[in-house]
């Protein structure tokens, strides 16, 4: 059976990761308060600014960056933006 947590991404009850997925407070915090689906979003996201701005995650600025825009993508509601980059429409 899974967790249920109340996601602050969703802003519903929704099924808990199953493991903390990132270390430290921050990822303590992932734990507790976001879903598997808001951070399968999250995932999506990250890929596309890893590509897009071919980040380097050997680089120690490039995770901070990384890092910072989880948190914001996460917590704060605000959107990944990525120069250039138009949805495909359907």
């Amino acid at each position: 059976m899974s967790r249920t947590v109340f996601c602050e991404y969703l802003n519903k009850d929704a099924p808990g990761l199953d493991f903390q997925l990132y270390p430290g407070d921050l990822g303590k915090k992932i734990f507790n308060s976001i879903s598997k689906e808001a951070f399968a979003l999250w995932q999506a996201k990250q890929i596309m600014l890893i590509n897009e701005k071919k980040l380097n995650m050997m680089n120690p600025e490039h995770r901070q960056f990384l890092e910072a825009q989880m948190e914001a993508f996460l917590f704060k509601g605000e959107d990944v933006e990525i120069e250039g980059y138009k949805p495909v429409e359907k």
